[in-house]
């Protein structure tokens, strides 16, 4: 298990990873009632191959994400 931060960045044209220092996530979920936040973990889950969730940092957008590599 690995922790990362990442930036977000809601309301982008379309969902993307892209691999900087930190790690910037584009969404194209708003930021309003988590929509964005589980659109992140979606694409991470999906970009990692595994099991991810924020550790902190739920409000803004610098946040640390948990990675749990799946068996």
């Amino acid at each position: 298990m690995k922790r990362i931060e990442i930036k977000v960045v809601p309301n982008a044209p379309t969902d993307e990873v892209i691999e900087a220092e930190p790690l910037i996530v584009k969404v194209k979920a708003p930021a309003t009632k988590g929509k964005a936040n589980r659109a992140v973990i979606t694409l991470l889950a999906r970009y990692f191959n595994a099991n991810v969730r924020i550790v902190s940092g739920t409000k803004g957008r610098r946040k640390i994400v948990e990675i749990e590599e799946l068996e």
